[in-house]
């Protein structure tokens, strides 16, 4: 079954899309067996990440906190982005021989945490604009009910992680997924010998949402992020600031956690600085250590030998060699050596979990989010035709690979 998973990042810079065949033992409908010991083989048919327009986006970049958003203003963005999105599901549907079904994480506005615990979270972009378009069914609100089971509604990326890992045979060392978007999450896998694995997964701090802030506010590129890591490369990091924001008491909090751009916001860097200024290229060379380091840290920390890391951060090599530096002995790969493009993993996520719940199985770790326990994620859109799901499956398979 051929699933579009759609999403865009804290870092609002694109929407990612692709394009995910999806076979479970053989076929969807294959009722032979244990089901919970089948392989889900993925075959990527394509995808891309098509940027917002630069209107659109700047208006969602105002709307964010800690700028105010009227109910008038969030109307609006949510069919703006519902039919940005549904322009970038038709293009890439098209482009690939169509698909069966899309899974939409649409775009954050914000994430709701008091006392260490999510209380909502809202995720823009009118699923009924894609369903409209492209005449299949669309998942979407994929994170609500993980928060209604107490859980953080984040990460939701885990579930890929855990069943891509199994895949890839990774089971002697601890090993950890890391997703460098605009918040840095990471899913810890420990072997536990004779029994499953131990699973912990959860938002370790910024990634690039900080830096993405500040090149933003003082217009330094006109794609609104550090590209390549050219600025950062430029610049000298000041110590006395990365003190200071190393300092902060997010990190140290237990797992599960979660948190977004409604804490590491650019009003976050300007308290830490307490009125001082910085030259442009000092203030982003700062901000890329200071997720080098908050992320090599939290490596070394919890044990990991192995990393496989996605999202945006990959493509900054000044970052990647900053995580180096404060995690040494730690293997760094990418997801690309399990087959999933590191700048559309998420996506590839999200078009696992709409699959999931297509075949009503859950798509939470309760492990990663703290939920009460797992859970069929999303509401479902219905396309052209009436909606019929097929049978549930009965258990999630142990494990998914990529193949060509």
């Amino acid at each position: 079954m051929r699933w579009l998973g759609l999403i865009s990042g804290t870092s609002l810079d694109a929407v990612d899309a692709i394009v995910v065949d999806l076979t479970l033992g053989g076929g969807d409908d294959a009722d032979g067996g244990d089901p919970a010991r089948d392989v889900l083989e993925a075959r990527v048919v394509g995808g891309r990440s098509t940027p917002y327009p630069p209107e659109l986006r700047s208006r969602l970049v105002a709307a964010l906190p800690p700028g105010p958003c009227t109910a008038h203003e969030l109307t609006r963005l949510d069919t703006l982005v519902g039919q940005h999105f549904a322009d970038v599901a038709a293009s890439v549907a098209d482009e690939h021989g169509g698909v069966d079904g899309v899974s939409s994480h649409g775009q954050t506005v914000y994430h709701w945490v008091e006392g260490g615990r999510a209380l909502g979270t809202m995720q823009i972009g009118q699923p009924a604009w894609i369903a409209e378009r492209l005449g299949v069914p669309v998942v979407s609100d994929l994170r609500a009910r993980d928060v209604a089971a107490q859980g953080h509604g984040a990460p939701l990326v885990p579930l890929l992680d855990v069943l891509a890992l199994a895949g890839a045979g990774d089971t002697e060392d601890v090993v950890a997924a890391l997703n460098l978007g605009g918040i840095s999450n990471m899913t810890r896998v420990e072997p536990q010998p004779g029994s499953e694995p131990s699973i912990t997964a959860y938002d370790i701090g910024p990634a690039n949402g900080l830096v993405d802030a500040v090149v933003t506010a003082r217009g330094l590129t006109p794609e609104g992020y550090d590209v390549g890591g050219v600025i950062a490369a430029s610049g000298t990091v000041d110590d006395d600031l990365l003190t200071t924001l190393l300092a902060d008491p997010y990190y140290d909090l237990p797992a599960p956690k979660s948190t977004g751009k409604e804490y590491f916001h650019l009003d976050h860097v300007l308290a830490a600085l307490g009125g001082r200024t910085l030259p442009d290229a000092d203030l982003v060379a700062t901000l890329t250590r200071l997720t080098g380091e908050v992320v090599g840290r939290e490596l070394l920390r919890t044990g990991v030998a192995r990393v496989l890391a996605s999202g945006g951060g990959c493509d900054n090599p000044v970052l990647m060699q900053a995580i180096a530096d404060a995690a040494p002995g730690v293997r760094i790969d990418t997801t690309e050596d399990l087959g999933i493009p590191t700048d559309l993993k998420e996506a590839f996520a999200f078009a696992l979990m709409g699959w999931a719940t297509w075949h009503g199985l859950p798509g939470n770790v309760p492990a990663a989010t703290g939920a009460s326990g797992p859970r069929v994620l999303g509401s479902i859109t219905p396309g052209a035709e009436p909606l019929r799901l097929p049978e549930p499956i009965v258990a999630l398979p142990r494990a998914l690979v990529v193949v060509e």
